[in-house]
């Protein structure tokens, strides 16, 4: 039989073979073909001096260098020095959102020593878990028709639909709903599935007025009226600037303008969608409080700014303008982004460049809002970069009153910080809007993974709260944390920002304390 066996199968193995030679060949001769046409493009071509000195070895650099972030990310880059997340960071949100444990082991990789770094004063006695209390609830608007009140300290920040995937905003709204959480629109308009999870929903006016425009791109008071006659639209957000592109509007690659995108935003599917640099009604801070004033008017519903600031000269303009009117028309909030916040798309130069980080803005404007009378009529809602318990818990020591999260929830949802928001190529369907890629993001999946990890940052505020003597995070002050100095010695946020604020520097020298408490 074997014999047999052999006699049969051996013509059919030679052919296989022959076959598989001939392939070979074919492949060899191809890939010679395509080596050989490579290095007459390569030599010939004028653009690229690498490819033109080293034909064909020299593409490998382009290769390399767009390789070169995802390896860094994984292989090369230490837990905390990558930007503009680090791995820790990022870990932590991942486990977070998978409920999967958070604890650590060992000792902290946090650089203590350096100069800005923020720790906790602890006490002695430390809240009993049966002594906590649920964070305050605050009202925003006591002057609206329809006042909202909210006990979530923690929310999610403005993420337009069209910068993020349908998928995305819909796991968003229904996490937002199981959260508790509001969710800002972003500038891009209001879509069926910001409504689908039943969440509140803060409405953003951009310079563009996505939304709420009229045919000659204006703001249409009937369109606000039909924004506002959703239930779940609580209040209304006039942007006049984002952290990430101060004095530059929103913009949309036409790539990611889908035929509903457009209609939303009232513009031509396909085409870039690039908003104004700034309001074009709004000359003066007196043009900003009326429109904000009419805003509120129209709606019934409460009505505040967001913006970045750039000094603090305007902050005295801003105040004193809004104490000369009656107190009805201030803004029932301010949202403070940071120089360092999150986009989709903007100049590499105002990234890198433009306004104040959110540790440095954060206090000044709180300590004006107190100063001109105004902590119980105005909210401050801070932003940028506020991702991590710590980070949210010092944003609350500083003066605001929420804190309000982008890239963070992004993070729950799946992303890989890919750094492709800007085209239509983001792995994880977080900010494509190519179904193949979308088809990644299972939104209940990520809906419940949004849920968790907005309630293990407000269970660890809590928790830091707590370890501070405080039953809730809404009472930490300056006082309850403490900031390093480049004396190596560190400061009470109190006593810090008083002498920042003088333009003091502190004249003390570390080592010098250090030999005079030792002795020498």
């Amino acid at each position: 039989m074997d014999a047999l066996l052999g006699w049969t199968d051996a013509p059919l193995i030679a052919q296989a073979m022959s076959l598989l030679a001939a392939l070979f060949v074919i492949a060899i001769g191809t890939g010679v073909l395509v080596f050989i046409l490579l290095y007459i493009i390569d030599r010939t071509q004028t653009k690229h001096a690498i490819r033109r000195n080293y034909p064909v070895i020299g593409r490998f650099r382009y290769l390399f260098e767009n390789l070169g972030e995802y390896f860094r990310q994984y292989f090369f880059a230490m837990d905390r020095e990558e930007l503009p997340f680090n791995r820790a960071q990022r870990a932590w949100v991942y486990r977070a959102a998978k409920q999967v444990d958070t604890t650590v082991a060992f000792g902290s990789t946090r650089e203590l020593r350096a100069p800005g770094t923020v720790s906790f004063v602890n006490t002695a006695f430390p809240t009993l878990d049966a002594d906590a209390a649920s964070p305050t609830p605050l009202t925003i608007g006591p002057y609206a028709r329809t006042p909202y009140e909210t006990d979530s300290f923690f929310n999610i920040s403005g993420l337009s639909y069209g910068a993020v995937s349908e998928p995305a905003v819909r796991a968003l709204s229904k996490g937002a709903a199981r959260a508790g959480c509001w969710l800002n629109t972003g500038e891009g308009g209001l879509s069926r599935f910001h409504l689908e999870g039943g969440c509140d929903i803060i409405f953003q006016i951009g310079t563009a007025k996505y939304g709420v425009r009229d045919i000659e791109g204006k703001m249409s008071e009937e369109k606000l009226r039909m924004i506002a006659a959703h239930e779940n639209v609580r209040m209304f957000e006039l942007k006049l600037s984002q952290g990430a592109k101060p004095g530059k509007g929103g913009l949309l690659p036409g790539g990611k303008v889908t035929k509903e995108i457009a209609a939303i935003r009232g513009i031509p599917e396909g085409l870039d969608s690039i908003s104004p640099n700034r309001h074009p009604e709004i000359r003066t801070t007196d043009d900003l409080l009326d429109l904000i004033a009419r805003i509120r008017d129209v709606t019934g519903k409460p009505a505040g700014f967001k913006v970045v600031l750039g000094g603090t000269d305007w902050l005295d303009e801003l105040f004193t303008a809004i104490n000369q009117r009656p107190i009805e028309d201030a803004p029932d909030f301010i949202t403070l982004d940071s120089a360092d916040g999150g986009t989709g798309a903007a100049p590499q130069p105002l990234i890198d460049y433009m306004g104040m980080p959110i540790w440095e803005s954060l206090p000044l404007l709180v300590d004006a809002r107190d100063a001109y009378g105004l902590k119980d009529r105005i909210r401050i809602m801070a932003s940028g970069k506020l991702l991590n318990p710590g980070e949210v818990a010092w944003a609350m020591c500083a003066g605001a009153d929420f804190v309000n999260c982008g890239r963070g929830f992004m993070f729950a949802l799946g992303c890989i910080q890919a750094l492709q928001c800007n085209k239509n190529t983001c792995p994880t369907g977080v900010t494509t809007h190519d179904r193949r890629l979308q088809r990644g993001l299972n939104v209940p999946d990520k809906a419940a993974r949004v849920h968790h990890y907005h309630d293990k940052v407000v269970n660890e505020v809590c928790m830091i709260a707590h370890s501070c003597g405080l039953p809730e995070p809404r009472l930490l002050r300056r006082a309850h944390a403490r900031i390093m100095t480049s004396t190596g010695i560190s400061l009470g946020l109190d006593e810090y920002y008083e002498r920042w604020k003088k333009g003091e520097v502190p004249s003390f020298d570390a080592r010098a304390g250090i030999m005079r408490a030792a002795g020498e």
